[in-house]
């Protein structure tokens, strides 16, 4: 019989790596919490119309990479939903800004969600068909500052601190703005004029998206194309005079504090809800990510809320694939997480089984981590183990458990020591 394996471009994710995930994660729910975000979970599937309507009917998500699915009514007669594994999760936050009317508070909403997205694209390097993403979204009603180029800035700067929290090593943020609601329409009819007469010289993603969404030619990566597109008309020329004083306001609040942007004038996001400021943040080549090396990017989204059908709601928001996250902090060995346990107890013979196991029990509820061999061990076996999973080896023999005075071995210095019962635990912690 076959052996079952994983649905390819999934994986699963196994110890020690995990431990590097919980790092990553338990660093990203302390840091926004410094800045006043609550989490917030949103269902894994979602009616296929909103993102239709929020995402964009002529993007790649929703055109080719959604998973979606009839869901059948209880009785024959009953139509059936349409649903979507969740492709990404700014639609569904604010679908449940609406739905829980969060504008009647009149506060400013800050929320972050750490779980699972889903898209059928090509599975390559960094990129899954399940795939984690850590994203947060401020959002709310026009009077609690919700369109403020600060909060721009105060979400850039808060990503600037999380990967230089998790020691990510040069980090570049890249900004531009790609205007209002109004000035975007004739920027993407001049794209789509500039476009026409040289579409046909393109690759064919790009002579695709040059009918079907302009704006994801500038995304687009082949050397070919390069010279084409950075002839094309750029989006700062089509700004009007507040989305030009927006962008100016974000630039000099980000000085403020000190943090280095470059201005990329053909950052555009393809998603269709994306008003003004849009950003990534890059990693250098090397950083495991290959030529791909955007690691996480995002923008405002001012009329989003309006468009899913609620009350007017600006907003800003990011999503930081948190599969290339963890792929660079490996390959650029930033992460200091501590994967192995403090200690491995050895009982010698079963009958220092019960002994070993009260002491684990001790050591545990003073924060310590631990593990238990088994007295039927040979002393060969329990080293090895011990080795594998731990820093330091507790040997109990007679008597060590008749004396309390505990022999301790340490596998990076080489040293053994006796050690009594209650210094046990502030040994081990060091």
């Amino acid at each position: 019989m076959a052996i079952l394996k994983a649905v390819r471009g999934t994986r699963d994710l196994l110890p020690p790596e995990t431990a590097l995930w919980n790092h990553v994660e338990a660093t990203a729910r302390s840091v926004f919490a410094r800045y006043g975000f609550g989490e917030i979970r949103t269902p894994i599937f979602e009616v296929t119309e909103l993102f239709a309507r929020g995402v964009g009917e002529e993007t790649d998500i929703v055109s080719k990479e959604m998973y979606t699915w009839e869901d059948r009514g209880r009785a024959e007669s009953e139509k059936g939903q349409n649903l979507t594994l969740r492709p990404e999760n700014t639609a569904g936050v604010v679908r449940a800004y609406i739905e829980h009317r969060l504008d009647e508070s009149g506060l400013l909403q800050k929320l972050f969600y750490i779980g699972p997205q889903f898209r059928r694209e090509r599975p390559q390097r960094g990129r899954y068909r399940q795939f984690w993403q850590i994203g947060a979204e401020v959002l709310g009603p026009a009077w609690s500052g919700a369109d403020s180029a600060l909060r721009d800035a105060e979400v850039l700067e808060m990503l600037s601190t999380f990967l230089n929290e998790l020691g990510i090593k040069g980090w570049k943020l890249e900004i531009n703005s790609v205007g209002s609601s109004t000035d975007r329409p004739r920027y993407v009819a001049a794209l789509r004029e500039a476009l026409a007469p040289v579409k046909a010289q393109m690759c064919d993603n790009c002579q695709r998206r040059a009918e079907t969404n302009p704006l994801r030619v500038l995304d687009c990566k082949e050397p070919q194309d390069q010279a084409t597109i950075e002839a094309l008309p750029k989006i700062a020329d089509f700004l009007d005079e507040a989305s030009r004083e927006h962008f100016a306001a974000v630039k000099a609040a980000l000085d403020a504090c000190g943090v280095e942007y470059i201005v990329n004038p053909r950052l555009v996001r393809g998603l269709d809800y994306y008003t003004r400021t849009t950003f990534e943040f890059t990693v250098p080549d090397g950083s495991g990510l290959g030529t791909q090396n955007a690691l996480l990017g995002g923008g405002r989204y001012d009329g989003l809320s309006e468009m899913l059908g609620g009350p007017k709601a600006p907003g800003i928001g990011f999503a930081i694939g948190e599969d290339r996250l963890i792929l660079t902090l490996q390959a650029q060995a930033a992460s200091t997480c501590e994967s192995k346990l403090d200690a491995f107890i050895a009982p010698i013979g079963v009958a220092q089984n019960p002994f070993a196991l009260a002491l684990a029990q001790e050591l545990r509820r003073d924060g310590v981590r631990v593990e238990v061999g088994d007295g039927s061990f040979r002393l060969k076996k329990s080293f090895e183990a011990a080795d594998k999973l731990a820093r330091r080896m507790v040997i109990v023999g007679e008597d060590e458990a008749a004396s309390g005075i505990l022999t301790v071995k340490d596998f990076s210095a080489g040293e053994q020591t006796k050690v009594a019962r209650g210094d046990l635990a502030e040994a081990l912690r060091r």
